[in-house]
């Protein structure tokens, strides 16, 4: 974990982990080895960060919107993840992935089961 994770002007991994850490009910595993976090909200994955630490996945309401995003900043599609995931480079800029991290978790959360968001803490 100890690596340069962003050019001077972008975020850093530590900076995303108290993103996705301010989130009620985020929790941060390392299912694929220790230089990858896996953020998840309720046992599901909103954000990843890989052992490359060049970008960050997030996940997208739609196929449509994650194509969108793909044209209109050159965002590729996540590695390993479905078509509606984007991997944004931690160059991008700061608010733009700020927003992207809360509308990923959001995403997420609302996918959960009623019963499984109410053992949430209370959504922001």
């Amino acid at each position: 974990m100890g690596r340069p994770l962003c050019n001077a002007d972008g975020m850093t991994r530590q900076t995303i982990s108290s993103l996705c850490a301010a989130l009620p009910g985020a929790t941060l595993e390392h299912s694929f080895g220790p230089d990858h976090d896996v953020w998840k909200v309720g046992g599901k994955v909103f954000a990843t960060i890989g052992a490359k630490g060049d970008g960050l996945a997030v996940k997208c309401a739609s196929i449509d919107e994650a194509l969108h995003l793909q044209d209109l900043f050159g965002w590729p599609k996540a590695p390993y993840f479905h078509r509606s995931w984007v991997h944004i480079p931690l160059d991008a800029d700061p608010d733009e992935l700020a927003h992207r991290i809360s509308r990923s978790y959001n995403i997420i959360r609302q996918s959960l089961t009623k019963k499984a968001q109410a053992a949430l803490p209370p959504a922001p």
